[in-house]
C-alpha cells in the first residue's frame, strides 16, 4: 500500500510539474508567485482538478435524442450559466483554485528545464568543493548504525502473515537477518563557491512604475537560478540617477527617484565595491544593470567603456545589461555596448520589450553557463 501511494504521489508531482512547466511563462510575467512567496516556498495557484464519471438519468426521460432543445445547443447548460461576469446571478458553483507549494530549488529546476538553462561551472571549483552524503534509498546490506528499523518490522511482518506464522493475539514480531533493511547513500559534490550578485538599476525620471516591476520580476527569476547553483550568495544593490548609492533590497525595488542619468556613477561603485570585498579569485560575481539606455552624454558612455575594460570585466564572470523599453528613454547604451563588447562572451545584453519578455531575456543572460 505505501508503494502505491508513494508511486501515486510521484506522479501528482510530475502531473504539477508539467502544469507549471505550461504555465510558466504565464506565471512569470505576472509576477504571481514572487507574490506568495515566504521563506523557502512559494505558492501557485492551480485549477482544482475534478475526475470525470457517469451519473445515471430519470428513467421517465425516455431515450437518446429525447427532450427539449435545438440542434447546436450545449449539453449540460444550466439557466444563468454563461462567459465569467455575463448574465443574470445562477446558484452553481464556479471554478476554484488550490495553491500548491513549490520549494525554490524545485522552482529553480522547472526553469531550467524549461529554459534549457546548463548547469554553472564556478570559478575555482576544484578547491572550494566540499562532499555530502544524501541518504537516497533503502538496502538490504549495511552497518547496524543504519539499520531502518520501521522497515525492518515492516519486512519481518510481511513475512510472517505469508508464512502463516502471525497470530494476532499475540503480535511478536521476530526479524531475521533477511529482514533487515539499511539506509543506502551517496556522496554528493556541494558547491562552496561563494558568489555575489550585484543589480543596479537606473531609477531616473524615465523609468516608471512598469519598467521597475519588469525588474523586479526578472531580478526574482534571476536570483533563484543562481541560488539553486551556489551554496553561499550575496546580493548587493545600487540605484543611479545622475549619482549612485548602495541601499537595501526593499529600496531597490521601491524607490521613486527623478532627475538625469549618468550610469558611470553606478558602475564606478560597482567597480569599488568588488575591489573592496570580493576578490575575483575567492568570488564569482555577477553585476547585472537595468536601465532604459538613456544616457547623460557620449562622454559618460566613455567613461562607462573604460570602467568595464579596466576594472569590472577583469573581474567578474559575467556582466549583463538589461534594456527595459521605456516611452522616455532612448535606447542608445545598449547599442554602444554592442559596439565595444560584441564579441566579448563575458558580456550579454538582452533588449526587453515587456513583461512577455522576461523568460527569453532570462535565457539570453543564463543561457551560457557562466
Amino acid at each position: 500500500m505505501s508503494q502505491r501511494i508513494d508511486l501515486d504521489h510521484g506522479r501528482f508531482r510530475q502531473i504539477i510539474r508539467g502544469k507549471i512547466k505550461q504555465n510558466l511563462r504565464k506565471y512569470i510575467s505576472q509576477g504571481e508567485m514572487i507574490a506568495k512567496k515566504g521563506g523557502d516556498k512559494v505558492s501557485i495557484p492551480l485549477p482544482q482538478v475534478d475526475l470525470p464519471r457517469f451519473k445515471w438519468g430519470d428513467k421517465q426521460q425516455g431515450g437518446v435524442g429525447q427532450g427539449d432543445g435545438d440542434v447546436g445547443d450545449a449539453l449540460g447548460g444550466q439557466p444563468g450559466q454563461g462567459p465569467p461576469g455575463q448574465g443574470p446571478a445562477g446558484d452553481r458553483p464556479g471554478e476554484h483554485m488550490a495553491e500548491l507549494e513549490v520549494s525554490l530549488a524545485e522552482l529553480a529546476e522547472i526553469m531550467g528545464e524549461e529554459l534549457s538553462l546548463p548547469r554553472i561551472q564556478p570559478k575555482g571549483t576544484e578547491k572550494i568543493v566540499s562532499w555530502k552524503d544524501k541518504y537516497t534509498g533503502i538496502r538490504t546490506t549495511g552497518p547496524e548504525s543504519l539499520r531502518h528499523f520501521r522497515r525492518t518490522y515492516k519486512q519481518a511482518l510481511r513475512r510472517q502473515i505469508a508464512f502463516g506464522t502471525y497470530n494476532p493475539k499475540d503480535p511478536v514480531i521476530v526479524p531475521i537477518r533477511d529482514d533487515r533493511r539499511y539506509r543506502s547513500w551517496k556522496s554528493e559534490p556541494l558547491p562552496q563557491s561563494n558568489a555575489v550578485i550585484i543589480y543596479m538599476m537606473d531609477v531616473s525620471g524615465s523609468m516608471g512604475d512598469e519598467q521597475k516591476e519588469i525588474v523586479r520580476i526578472e531580478s526574482f527569476w534571476i536570483d533563484t537560478w543562481l541560488r539553486s547553483q551556489y551554496h553561499g550568495i550575496e546580493s548587493r544593490y545600487i540605484i543611479h540617477d545622475a549619482m549612485a548609492k548602495e541601499v537595501d533590497r526593499d529600496t531597490f525595488f521601491r524607490t521613486r527617484e527623478s532627475g538625469g542619468t549618468m550610469i558611470s556613477s553606478a558602475y564606478k561603485l560597482c567597480a569599488k565595491i568588488i575591489e573592496d570585498e570580493y576578490p575575483p579569485e575567492l568570488w564569482n560575481i555577477y553585476p547585472f544593470h537595468f536601465s532604459d539606455g538613456d544616457n547623460w552624454s557620449i562622454d559618460d558612455t566613455h567613461t562607462c567603456v573604460e570602467l568595464m575594460k579596466s576594472k569590472i570585466l577583469p573581474a567578474v564572470n559575467l556582466f549583463a545589461y538589461g534594456q527595459v523599453e521605456s516611452p522616455y528613454g532612448s535606447g542608445q547604451f545598449i547599442k554602444d555596448l554592442t559596439e565595444h563588447f560584441g564579441d566579448d562572451e563575458r558580456v550579454v545584453t538582452s533588449d526587453i520589450k515587456g513583461k512577455d519578455a522576461i523568460m527569453d531575456s532570462i535565457k539570453e543572460f543564463l543561457g551560457k553557463g557562466k
